[in-house]
């Protein structure tokens, strides 16, 4: 019996610790910023705040192996993300800079046109969940931000999450929710 307690230790799946990363691309978000980092530690507490001037700073974060991306920033109408001080990127450059980091789920959570969003977010064949904002809908971002973390971080999946706080029948209505794109790409994905 021992010995197969042994043995087994050795394929036990490892409890990884989720980092998320809650990023400003500029000092117009940073109140927004503070909201949505404070709720993240709440049920992370490997979070990473960051008020970043350049895309080039956000990449540099990037790299270091976030799970989770939560980026509040401005995209243009053609789907380029722009920073405070000029730099840009498009939102697909971006989606693939996270998958080469192996993010898996990039959060856009300042509100944007939806049609920016089609444009410059091209995600399909990427393995990655992406939440893009069109309307945050005041205090109710934070409430569905914070019963998402909970059930997430939980063990729920996050398109399970999202379907029971969002049901996705037809007709309808959500007036309570922020107006948001999930696109599951990477759907089997945990955030304990």
């Amino acid at each position: 019996m021992a010995l197969r307690n042994l043995f087994d230790s050795f394929f036990q799946e490892e409890e990884v610790r989720t980092r998320p990363l809650v990023c400003g691309l500029a000092a117009k978000f940073a109140n927004l910023l503070e909201s949505d980092a404070k709720i993240y530690s709440r049920f992370y507490s490997a979070t990473t705040i960051k008020k970043s001037s350049t895309v080039g700073e956000l990449l540099d974060s990037i790299d270091k192996r976030y799970d989770i991306v939560h980026v509040l920033c401005d995209v243009s109408s053609n789907g380029i993300i722009s920073a405070a001080r000029g730099n840009t990127i498009t939102g697909t450059l971006l989606i693939e800079k996270c998958c080469s980091a192996d993010v898996k789920l990039l959060w856009i959570a300042s509100e944007n046109g939806a049609e920016s969003y089609i444009k410059g977010f091209k995600a399909a064949g990427k393995r990655i969940n992406l939440v893009m904002t069109i309307s945050r809908n005041g205090p109710s971002f934070s409430g569905f931000l914070q019963k998402l973390l909970s059930k997430i971080a939980h063990g729920e999946t996050m398109p399970k999450a999202w379907a029971s706080l969002a049901p996705q029948a037809p007709g309808s209505a959500h007036r309570e929710l922020s107006d948001c794109i999930f696109a599951a790409f990477r759907p089997d994905a945990k955030f304990r």
